[in-house]
This record gives C-alpha cells, sequence and structure tokens, in this order.
C-alpha cells in the first residue's frame, strides 16, 4: 500500500463527516432537493477522493438505476452514489453523477446534518430535480 493521495479543495467544501477529507464544493451543488434513508441528499456534478464500490442494481423512487456506493479514500465511510447508468429515459441527467448524503458529510460552514424524523424507510432517490 502506498501513500495516500487527497486532492485538497478550495472554497465552500463538503467534506466527510467522520475524517473531515474534502469531498466536493458546493458550486457544483446540481440539486439539493434528493433524499435518502438518513434524510437529504445532494446531487453533485463531480466529487474527489472517493473510491467507487461494486455496481449495482437499485430500485429506487424515480425507477431502476445502476449505481455504486462511493466511499471516503481516507476512512472509508460510505458517504453516497454515484449513478452508473438510468433506466428511464427520464433519468438519464442522472447518469455519472453523485449523490452524497447530508447526514454522512459536514457542510461549507462545518455544520453537521442531523437524521430528519421524516427520512424515508424505503429506497432513495430524488424528488423533482
Amino acid at each position: 500500500m502506498g501513500r495516500l493521495f487527497l486532492l485538497t479543495l478550495e472554497g465552500h467544501v463538503y467534506s466527510c463527516k467522520f475524517c473531515k477529507t474534502h469531498l466536493a464544493l458546493a458550486d457544483d451543488i446540481l440539486s439539493r432537493s434528493f433524499h435518502c434513508r438518513h434524510g437529504k441528499a445532494y446531487l453533485f456534478d463531480q466529487v474527489v477522493n472517493v473510491i467507487d464500490g461494486e455496481k449495482e442494481e437499485r430500485i429506487m423512487i424515480t425507477g431502476l438505476h445502476t449505481v455504486v456506493d462511493i466511499f471516503c479514500v481516507s476512512c472509508g465511510s460510505i458517504v453516497g452514489w454515484k449513478y452508473e447508468a438510468a433506466h428511464e429515459k427520464s433519468q438519464k441527467y442522472k447518469e455519472g453523477k453523485f449523490i452524497l448524503e447530508r447526514f454522512k458529510i459536514l457542510g461549507p460552514d462545518g455544520s453537521n446534518y442531523s437524521i430528519a424524523q421524516e427520512a424515508q424507510i424505503g429506497g432513495s432517490d430524488g424528488d423533482d430535480a
């Protein structure tokens, strides 16, 4: 195993809740109207310092998607997922985009997001983004 190479972002940065590794810039948020089991989730155009898990098919609120979980490269915590493929034509805009779960990240001001009482029990996905 070699030395860990991390990208350091400048500006308003979202980071891993557990180790504070930079993950994404606030400027790269495409939508704040997504939801997951723990409450809010944000759709990002790009993220850094993550590694991909295994591809799997998931049925979400908006249909069947091929996704990979994404893990913080520093501490290994799952921080969200990446859309590899959308099977519904109306959901194709998500392909190649990333979801970061607010419960698992720190906001640009260092704020922590607690689990919302209205968090969903079932599958996760976005509302109308």
